[in-house]
């Protein structure tokens, strides 16, 4: 079964997610395929819905719910204009299921969004409609195109582009946009090759090292989630000829300072900007309640809580976690944990000294 997203409600043009979309979706359209943002599409339904409300008369209205409802298949189900006016509006139309089953050849079932197909129904549903069930989108393919061509004069969008072909070729695009993967759009047009699917993006040098850099990052985030392991990139260095303080900033937001020596730095090729990992073992992380802090020289520093507490006869493993995410684990004596008293939700404060930090290069 081909799916189709819920972007968009029949009333109104559809609000935009205030996500910025994975670098992942982001292609160039080849020039030869004309299309129309998701913007324009719903300055498209928006101008086609302001048509149909001001109908004046039954039967205005009647020929005007036939052409919105058949933009609302085009506009949402990617349908060649062929298929949506060979369409049996009695027969084929599932509003339960929210379906529109395509006959014929390249025949398919087109999942649609909810709101749209509440909207089609209604129309059909219309008392002015009950002479035409069956037939409602059966219309003359040259009329139709005409009347696309019309809205051109109520709307910012070019004549040229207010075309079924067009409108078409905007859906797939917005849903490859929307993260919707290729072989099922190719089902949702009914495309036999996924080659021609693939005709509508083209990935630049640009997008390549976007999404390459997306997935690095991405990788990079999964490593910090590691015991005492902070991947993240050098945010400072400073140097005083003999050692070396680095600053490491991870994903999440947290920083970890190091000193190593100039030699060191030089073998790592350490600067600004560069991917690192930083680790810690758990010997050297100390920890204490927060009441009773403790003076020391340690400069890393972190407020957390304790999440578990595994023992031994002589020593535990204590696993803290901190607030932006990050899991540290220390190995403490049995007598220690006892003295901080901890378990399970224990505020505590970790602390480990920044030569106690070993840097390496991913």
């Amino acid at each position: 079964m081909a799916g189709a997203d819920g972007a968009g409600a029949c009333h109104r043009p559809a609000s935009k997610a205030a996500d910025v979309p994975c670098p992942a979706q982001s292609f160039e359209v080849p020039e030869g395929v004309k299309h129309l943002t998701s913007e324009q599409l719903d300055e498209l339904t928006a101008t086609f819905l302001a048509w149909f409300g001001a109908a004046s008369t039954p039967v205005q209205r009647r020929s005007r719910g036939r052409l919105w409802i058949a933009f609302l298949m085009l506009r949402h189900g990617a349908l060649r204009l062929g298929e949506v006016l060979a369409l049996d509006d009695a027969a084929d139309l599932d509003p339960v299921r929210q379906q529109v089953i395509v006959r014929g050849h390249g025949g398919r079932e087109i999942q649609m969004p909810g709101p749209v197909m509440r909207e089609v129904q209604g129309v059909l549903d219309d008392p002015m409609m009950f002479g035409l069930r069956g037939r409602v989108f059966r219309m003359d393919q040259g009329y139709v195109r005409r009347k696309f061509y019309e809205r051109a004069a109520e709307c910012s969008i070019p004549k040229e582009y207010l075309n079924p072909r067009v409108i078409r070729h905007s859906r797939a695009v917005e849903l490859l946009r929307g993260g919707v993967p290729l072989k099922i759009v190719q089902g949702i047009l009914g495309h036999q090759s996924m080659n021609q699917t693939a005709s509508y993006l083209r990935f630049s040098d640009d997008d390549v090292r976007r999404i390459v850099h997306h997935y690095l990052n991405k990788e990079t985030r999964m490593k910090t989630s590691a015991r005492n392991a902070f991947t993240g990139r050098v945010t400072s260095v400073v140097r005083d000829g003999l050692l070396v303080e680095v600053e490491l900033t991870t994903n999440s937001g947290l920083k970890v300072v190091s000193v190593i020596t100039e030699e060191s730095a030089q073998n790592l090729g350490v600067s600004t900007g560069k991917v690192m990992t930083a680790t810690v073992k758990a010997p050297w992380v100390i920890l204490a309640r927060e009441e009773n802090r403790l003076k020391t020289s340690a400069r890393n520093r972190y407020a957390g809580k304790v999440a578990r507490v595994n023992r031994s006869e002589i020593a535990a493993e204590v696993v803290v976690d901190l607030p932006e995410g990050t899991t540290v684990c220390a190995l403490l004596t049995v007598e220690s944990v006892k003295t901080l008293d901890l378990a399970p939700g224990t505020d505590i404060l970790v602390m480990f000294k920044a030569f106690s930090v070993i840097l390496n290069v991913e």
